[in-house]
């Protein structure tokens, strides 16, 4: 698989570095706007092909698949040339800015008839492939209730850097530079996470998003900090189950952790993920008489970064696809309205 890198910050030196080490894929051109960053991306990666504008690197053409790794707001105008020149695409997160233009860009791949994935990272937490496996064939009964939870401290801490002077942070906190805040940055992790996890879908959603101050006037040069930085959501799942969803910014103590508790008529499970590693416990059994939780131990999986391969070498699909994330794209959308009505909505 001939691969180029569309977007070459943080982002893709991670995805690169995956996609080098798997046999048969060739990183063979990148693309980005800022001259000094594109060189060094290319010279860390040994790539020959070095492009200004995605319109020279589809000129070229000499490439069968991108992995689009530009900031959110680049997504739609930046993927719609690619599926328009029949090239696979892998999509960071979230697909789009909103459901209209994830819409756009699901149906346009679908026509196109090409590989479509968005890089959902946490589809890589093997406890969570396996918390679904064991979900969809009814080791804990039917799915009551549902708690999600993603945490991060960077608001508080400066274990990644100092966002009140880093641009990488800075835009994150802007919704005139694009952002949906916390919502829109992680949100789609956490809903993905839990619906996944608790093989279903979202039905209904209420939200509450909060802002905090941070600044004098809540400005920091160029950049106005009005994105929200956490969120709590009431959800129903299509199978019936309830369920309570959060993030925030703020979470001191927690640099980067995922937690996802899915509790059934006949035992729970609790998926954990954070820097430190992955852990999948369950309540089974003669041990929900005595409350008892054991770790179950799990193997590893296929990274999204692998499967992509696969489906382009095969010509297979495979989730999470364009569609997927336009679904979850148009919760996230509502979520912001309910947070403004004040009343629940129907995905």
């Amino acid at each position: 698989m001939r691969l180029i890198v569309v977007g070459t910050g943080g982002m893709a030196k991670n995805q690169a570095e995956h996609f080098v080490r798997i046999p048969g894929v060739e990183l063979v051109g990148a693309v980005d706007t800022d001259a000094t960053r594109l060189t060094a991306f290319a010279d860390m990666f040994d790539i020959k092909k070095r492009f200004s504008s995605l319109d020279e690197a589809l000129t070229w053409g000499e490439f069968d698949a991108a992995t689009n790794v530009t900031p959110d707001r680049a997504h739609h105008p930046t993927t719609l040339p690619l599926l328009a020149a029949g090239k696979h695409v892998l999509c960071e997160k979230p697909l789009a800015e909103n459901y209209e233009k994830a819409l756009e860009m699901t149906e346009a791949a679908e026509r196109a008839g090409v590989v479509n994935m968005v890089n959902l990272t946490y589809r890589n937490v093997a406890p969570l492939q396996r918390a679904r496996e064991m979900v969809i064939s009814g080791e804990i009964g039917t799915v009551k209730h549902v708690e999600a939870s993603y945490l991060q401290s960077w608001l508080v801490s400066r274990a990644w850097g100092d966002w009140r002077s880093e641009s990488k942070w800075l835009w994150r906190l802007s919704t005139g530079h694009g952002s949906n805040g916390v919502l829109g940055d992680i949100g789609i992790h956490i809903l993905d996470f839990a619906a996944y996890g608790a093989a279903t879908d979202i039905d209904h959603v209420f939200a509450r998003l909060k802002t905090f101050n941070k600044a004098p006037d809540e400005r920091i040069g160029e950049y106005t900090l009005d994105a929200n930085d956490s969120f709590s959501m009431s959800v129903d799942f299509a199978n019936g189950a309830l369920g309570v969803v959060h993030a925030s910014r703020w979470a001191t103590g927690h640099l980067n952790e995922l937690k996802l508790r899915i509790y059934g008529e006949r035992g729970g499970l609790e998926i954990s993920h954070s820097p430190a590693g992955s852990e999948l416990r369950g309540c089974l059994g003669e041990d929900t008489e005595t409350a008892t939780w054991k770790v179950i131990e799990v193997p590893p999986v296929p990274t999204n970064y692998q499967r992509f391969t696969d489906a382009v070498m095969t010509g297979s699909h495979q989730d999470p696809t364009f569609r997927h994330a336009a679904n979850l794209q148009r919760v996230l959308d509502l979520a912001m309205v309910t947070e403004k009505e004040r009343r629940e909505l129907k995905v």
